[in-house]
């Protein structure tokens, strides 16, 4: 089981892989003490007729929904429609609302299956003349479609709102008004501008830590209506610090795709829970962590989970907005797709080099499902993209 891999010097060398089959393919949920959502990709008709740049996607449905029975049948809760779907960055709001419909009414159809699915403002195009009227708007369209499917929410962040918005009290007052609204509660969500640059700025300062106490603020007042929040800051001082001072009953979900590791095993008695793009490639890695955290073997699971801090590190490196490609590239390497297309032509986004890694990172996880299958892509990739026999 060998391939024949790019180096940064342009010279070729020889990979051994270590795993001849996958360590975890027998992997099956058990008892769980921690919250775990796993943000999911969509897979798209390659063959349908459509201009990736400047078109809407053609969703496979069917390869589309098997994937999150995939993730359930695993353990994990789904977090729809997000970022790692390439929400607002290949797939437009009609998409994400059918992949919402569609979702909720599959999901009730596998015993235990459980999501939440992302409300966001993404059918209006932010510019200057946009206005917080025009933001909540948005932001209550959206509620509706989710809950009229049945759906939970997940409040995402708003690029129009980061664009209307003058000051702090804006967002209070968007924010107040949106959790007022909605029927059932909600997990928050802060993605820092690493994820999305057109956040920059949000809550109204670019100051974290003044950013961090108008959330705080907001979670106070509205804590009855919130099951949580997701950060995503990539630092985790600030996702420590924060949780620490939620109100009790208000969970935080780790969404730090460099530090997953030490904030889900938590110290002095705290913890996060997790909502994780990460967790779409190294699914069964992480129930096996989770089993063996939820049968009290905290060594086991920071094992397994460290294990998996190469790969995650590298599919989100910067520029981090890119890291569904790597994301997509494993699903198909793992069989979950029968090609490398993405969304809006995202596989271009990442080089030969960057693929070449997190190839050989998943193999050191053990997060290739069938490596057999693995190398036979690997190697018809590098033949097309690269020309490397």
């Amino acid at each position: 089981m060998h391939i024949t891999l790019p180096r940064e010097d342009r010279s070729l060398r020889s990979y051994r892989l270590i795993h001849s089959a996958s360590p975890f393919s027998a992997v099956r949920p058990q008892q769980w003490n921690r919250i775990a959502y796993a943000a999911a990709h969509v897979v798209v008709d390659p063959l349908a007729p459509c201009d990736p740049w400047d078109g809407s996607p053609v969703i496979d449905w069917e390869a589309t929904l098997r994937f999150r029975e995939y993730l359930w049948r695993l353990g994990f809760k789904v977090a729809e429609a997000m970022d790692t779907a390439q929400r607002g960055m290949g797939l437009d709001w009609p998409g994400a609302r059918e992949l919402i419909r569609r979702s909720v009414a599959h999901a009730k159809t596998i015993p235990g299956a459980d999501l939440a699915c992302g409300v966001g403002t993404d059918q209006l195009a932010a510019g200057p003349r946009t206005e917080i009227a025009d933001v909540m708007r948005a932001y209550e369209e959206q509620i509706e479609a989710v809950e009229a499917a049945g759906g939970r929410i997940i409040l995402m962040a708003s690029r129009a709102l980061a664009a209307a918005a003058q000051h702090a009290d804006d967002y209070k007052r968007v924010y107040g008004e949106l959790l007022r609204q909605c029927r059932d509660k909600v997990i928050l969500h802060w993605l820092g501008e690493m994820f999305d640059p057109e956040l920059k700025g949000y809550w109204g300062t670019k100051d974290i830590a003044r950013a961090m106490e108008t959330v705080l603020e907001i979670i106070a007042a509205h804590a009855e209506k919130i099951e949580g929040i997701k950060v995503s800051l990539l630092d985790a001082k600030w996702e420590i610090e924060m949780r620490r001072r939620l109100p009790q009953g208000v969970v935080m979900f780790t969404g730090d795709d460099f530090h997953y590791d030490a904030l889900i095993l938590g110290e002095d008695g705290d913890h996060s829970h997790a909502l994780l793009g990460i967790f779409d490639p190294i699914a069964p890695a992480a129930c096996a962590a989770l089993n063996a955290l939820g049968a009290g073997d905290a060594r086991a699971c920071h094992a397994a989970l460290a294990l998996t801090l190469p790969l995650s590190r590298e599919i989100f490196r910067a520029p981090t907005r890119h890291y569904k490609a790597g994301v997509l590239f494993l699903a198909w390497l793992n069989g979950h797709q029968d090609h490398f297309v993405a969304a809006g032509g995202l596989q271009s986004a990442r080089s030969v080099l960057h693929y070449a890694k997190v190839f050989e990172f998943a193999d050191r996880c053990g997060v290739l499902s069938d490596p057999g299958r693995a190398v036979s892509r690997m190697g018809t990739f590098l033949g097309v993209y690269a020309g490397i026999a």
